[in-house]
């Protein structure tokens, strides 16, 4: 513990917890990335559809550029300033056209003739014959 109070000393304690945070999530990243890398890059892409195989590649393109940014912020150099800043605009963009055809996948499976007549059924009130005709079959059933 001695060594960690020295180290301590070394930087101002109220970004201590922003430290300690950091650490942990560079052991979250070398976690993914061991397992990641245990297994081929070709034994996972078979594995996956396209859609998966390019959400895969994107997300992997998008963490090392990610990794870029903030090597570029820990040697003092301003990523804002940096081509990396552009290449993950671009990841983003290529991220949000897989998500729409996910979500136009997804829209696919819904069922537009049930989902019409549920609407219509729902949203349908007839005005003085509906009081008449629920109240008569209620006093029906109860002479019955």
């Amino acid at each position: 513990t001695s060594e960690d109070d020295s180290n301590t000393e070394e930087y101002p304690a109220e970004i201590h917890d922003y430290l300690a945070a950091f650490e942990k999530s560079l052991g979250s990243v070398d976690e993914m990335l061991k397992t990641m890398m245990s297994v081929s890059r070709s034994e996972l892409l078979q594995k996956l559809d396209p859609l998966e195989q390019a959400k895969l590649d994107l997300v992997s393109m998008y963490t090392l550029n990610s990794m870029f940014w903030v090597y570029l912020a820990t040697q003092g150099i301003n990523p804002k300033e940096h081509p990396v800043k552009q290449e993950l605009e671009r990841i983003r963009t290529y991220m949000n056209k897989v998500k729409e055809i996910a979500d136009k996948k997804k829209a696919s499976k819904l069922n537009k003739g049930a989902a019409s007549r549920f609407v219509r059924n729902a949203l349908w009130e007839p005005k003085a014959e509906n009081e008449h005709t629920s109240k008569t079959p209620a006093k029906g059933k109860k002479r019955k």
